[in-house]
């Protein structure tokens, strides 16, 4: 408890130098809130920039939106005046978990075995297969593997829908192109840490108690050759849930990654900060789990 409890306290002077690396970075941006193809009257300008705060000073800006982010109070989007950013965000967050988990539990179900098997197997072509593949994952990026997936199941073979949200047959594409990265790299990090874990000695005396192998795999090198994949999982659960922002634009997908395209592209300043912060807090709550699932899958670590 003590450790959660400080790492959490580490929390805030972290969130704290993001916000304001991010509030000061937006602004250097070239255009603003309210800039569009047609000019919109410069009186009309200023008493938009009077409503929302922007016509007084960068410092007056940057204390009041401290005082705001305080209370959880992210302000109103710009783009979307009706709502705030809040309610944006927690509107969009269940569709992009949804995909994150959905890219996750595919990434365990599949990378999990394959590298368990090519440890196994080493040398055989059940290790050369599974690695070939995971290294074709690691070198295609999601925006040209999704493209690809939409033209070959939904364009040509029309076995599953192009886009959108709506079924299960719309989520397994994105779900596969976001997983397939994450995939890749759980099997490789598997059997990495297999490979470590059976030249030690305890493995050896394991096998000359007469333990059958499977016993061995399951009770004992799974154990401590699954170490490099808990420390992966943190950022990785984090990036399947922030870094879908290129596939859900590619599948029309309603997540957070959408609208925080769209907040980038009309420099709306509070949309773009609150989505930051949120994948800021997501990556280090991440962090804090895998730290302490860390210490129960080895004796050896102290998290004092």
């Amino acid at each position: 408890m003590k450790f959660i409890l400080r790492r959490l306290l580490a929390m805030i002077p972290t969130l704290w130098a993001i916000v304001t690396i991010t509030f000061f970075l937006i602004r250097l941006a070239p255009g603003g809130p309210f800039m569009s193809e047609r000019d919109i009257p410069a009186e009309a300008r200023a008493a938009l920039a009077a409503k929302y705060g922007l016509d007084r000073p960068l410092a007056v800006q940057y204390g009041r939106y401290l005082a705001n982010v305080a209370r959880f109070d992210f302000g109103p989007s710009y783009k979307y005046p009706a709502r705030s950013v809040r309610e944006i965000i927690l509107q969009a967050l269940p569709v992009s978990m949804q995909l994150g988990a959905g890219a996750m539990a595919l990434a365990l179900v599949l990378g999990i075995p394959l590298g368990t098997l090519a440890a196994v197997r080493q040398g055989s072509p059940w290790d050369h297969g599974p690695m070939s593949i995971a290294m074709l994952g690691v070198s295609v990026p999601n925006f040209v593997l999704g493209p690809v997936l939409i033209f070959v199941f939904a364009l040509t073979l029309r076995w599953l829908p192009p886009a959108l949200w709506d079924s299960p047959a719309h989520m397994l594409l994105p779900t596969v192109t976001l997983g397939a990265l994450y995939v890749a790299y759980i099997a490789r990090l598997t059997r990495g840490g297999m490979l470590e874990v059976t030249r030690q000695d305890f493995m050896r005396t394991a096998r000359a108690k007469g333990l059958s192998e499977a016993t061995i795999v399951r009770r004992h090198a799974l154990r401590g050759g699954l170490l490099p994949v808990v420390s992966f999982l943190g950022p990785a659960a984090a990036g399947a849930v922030t870094g879908s922002i290129a596939v859900e634009r590619i599948f029309a997908i309603p997540g957070v990654g959408q609208y925080f395209v769209n907040a980038a592209f009309n420099r709306d300043y509070t949309l773009v900060m609150g989505v930051v912060i949120f994948y800021a807090s997501i990556l280090i709550v991440f962090n804090l789990l895998v730290d302490v699932a860390y210490g129960f899958l080895d004796p050896r670590v102290r998290l004092e």
